[in-house]
């Protein structure tokens, strides 16, 4: 008698060559999707930033710790911007908590309005995810397999846990549900991330949403959107898609004012 062949589907191997690809991608379309369905997941405010903020006590302790032991030049100087990084994480956390917590208030019978999505790892996404769970709400953690892997924080909510191997259809999940965005001191990662939404909602490819730049004296050091406009690259309306903070307070009022209206309505986002 001839051996029962595998089904296609289970077919490790065949799953796993370039000959299913196809598949792999749509599995990270569909799977996602059914899981935000079940968890009554409509609308998220995103979180971008640096993977490598630590938290203000990790950061300030290891500068007094070199400090102590006498070190000095490159290594204390990184150091110190270390601790001024950890400002952010700890801005992001508290603003986290406060839309958290708007959140639940408003709650109803379909659950909260939106909740917090960060990309899953350490830095400006885990006080993300942190502070939502401090607020006691649920987050989303979008991970992304890496060749050094990057492995999800404590704090995301165990249903809403997701990881990628595509960055393109976790990128698609970043936008897919966000009715606003938060942007912190990053790097390319990051950069690309702000790119592509200002993009996205600057063509129409995207519904228009808050995007606020969090971190002037950061951003006006690595940032001159001006000198796009001036040299004509965009248009002067254009640079009306960013709105800045300095302040967790001052976003979560932004944030609030933007938003309240849409989330009122009780509305389905289109997607």
């Amino acid at each position: 008698m001839s051996k029962r062949p595998t089904k296609a589907y289970r077919d490790v191997e065949f799953m796993g060559s370039p000959d299913a690809r196809t598949l792999r991608i749509l599995a990270e379309y569909v799977e996602p999707e059914s899981r935000f369905g079940n968890q009554g997941i409509d609308r998220t405010i995103v979180f971008f930033g640096s993977a490598r903020a630590l938290p203000m006590e990790t950061a300030t302790t290891a500068l007094a710790q070199a400090r102590e032991a006498g070190v000095d030049g490159a290594q204390l100087k990184t150091l110190e911007m270390q601790s001024q990084l950890a400002q952010y994480y700890e801005d992001a956390r508290t603003l986290s908590q406060l839309l958290t917590r708007w959140a639940l208030e408003t709650a109803d019978d379909d659950g909260e309005p939106f909740v917090i999505c960060s990309g899953g790892g350490p830095g400006i996404m885990e006080a993300c995810n942190r502070g939502a769970s401090e607020a006691g709400g649920r987050s989303v953690g979008l991970n992304i397999s890496l060749p050094s892997e990057q492995d999800p924080n404590p704090y995301i909510t165990d249903e809403l846990n997701l990881e990628f191997h595509y960055f393109f259809m976790r990128k698609l999940w970043f936008v897919q549900l966000a009715c606003a965005a938060v942007v912190f001191p990053g790097g390319f990662g990051t950069l690309d991330e702000l790119a592509e939404l200002l993009t996205l909602i600057q063509t129409g490819r995207s519904s228009g949403m808050p995007v606020v730049l969090y971190g002037s004296q950061y951003w006006d050091e690595v940032l001159n959107f001006e000198a796009l406009e001036r040299w004509g690259t965009i248009e002067a309306r254009d640079l009306e898609l960013i709105h800045r903070c300095d302040s967790p307070e001052d976003a979560f009022a932004y944030l609030k004012s933007r938003l309240k209206s849409e989330l009122s309505a009780n509305e389905k986002p289109a997607r």
